[in-house]
């Protein structure tokens, strides 16, 4: 699964069930997508990193690909998905994942999943000592993401 496969199945998921999406929620569902994938398969969802920017994780690849088209509360719509998308590509294993994440955070808005992310430990410790709006392209340790979501199942 890549990032844009991961990314594009969010947007099919939230579309269909009438959730409001903006860029802001997409790039917090894409990082619980990757967060609780290490927790819990110990693996990577798709290759990738997230940075602890002042609306708290940010995939850069995912920035990238939307900036210019998309500000931060942009609407998101099918019509941002890849054309060429085709869900069926994706294993039915990671759809059961992504679907299980939505169901626990898609009903959250964008603002929510990022006051959720600024209480905890991945994005609070890559941040380190720096005001709370104060610019950072600090990367989130994965291995820290892995253990601190893992320890939430307990």
């Amino acid at each position: 699964m890549t990032l844009d496969d991961c990314t594009d199945y969010i947007i099919l998921k939230t579309t269909e069930d009438g959730s409001n999406l903006n860029l802001l929620k997409l790039q917090k569902l894409v990082y619980y997508a990757q967060a609780w994938y290490l927790a819990f398969y110990d693996a990577r969802l798709f290759e990738g990193t997230f940075e602890a920017w002042v609306h708290g994780p940010v995939s850069r690849d995912l920035y990238k690909r939307f900036v210019g088209a998309k500000m931060l509360y942009s609407t998101m719509s099918r019509t941002d998905m890849r054309p060429d998308f085709d869900p069926s590509t994706i294993s039915p294993d990671h759809r059961l994942h992504i679907d299980n994440v939505l169901e626990t955070y898609a009903g959250l808005t964008g603002t929510q999943l990022e006051e959720l992310t600024h209480r905890e430990d991945p994005w609070v410790k890559a941040r380190g000592d720096l005001p709370p709006s104060a610019s950072s392209q600090a990367p989130i340790d994965e291995n820290l993401m892995k253990s601190y979501y893992r320890a939430q199942l307990s």
